[in-house]
């Protein structure tokens, strides 16, 4: 069971790396707002991770979000070699990033149920 837990941290803190490696990302220019790792999946032998990045732009569309995320995709080096200066494992694992989608149907779950106006005093009247 302890085995659980100790990989239930690395991925946590992994996560945790994840993130300082975007706020410390110089070329090219990426709007780090936008960017969002969201989970962390380790193998068994800790050798192989997916990182599930959301990139929501509400702006610019979808194509701009898969741009960024296509750059991001391409310097899967960058964040395996920070990873490796700031976590103390015996590998490295490989990073494999997913595109995320939870946030962006997360947001138009709550536009579907926005335009729904359900009013709820009426409900409670009509029941008398």
């Amino acid at each position: 069971m302890p085995k659980v837990f100790r990989k239930e941290r690395i991925e946590a803190e992994i996560l945790r790396v994840m993130a300082d490696a975007i706020a410390n990302w110089k070329e090219p220019p990426l709007p780090k707002e936008l960017i969002s790792f969201t989970r962390v999946e380790l193998s068994r032998d800790k050798r192989h991770a997916k990182v599930f990045v959301s990139v929501f732009d509400p702006e610019k569309g979808e194509e701009h979000a898969q741009e960024i995320f296509e750059i991001l995709q391409k310097k899967t080096g960058y964040f395996r070699g920070f990873l490796g200066r700031q976590v103390r494992l015996y590998y490295t694992p490989e990073i494999k990033l997913i595109h995320d989608q939870g946030i962006k149907q997360s947001v138009k779950m709550q536009k579907i149920i926005d335009n729904l106006n359900i009013d709820h005093d009426d409900q409670n009247d009509t029941g008398d």
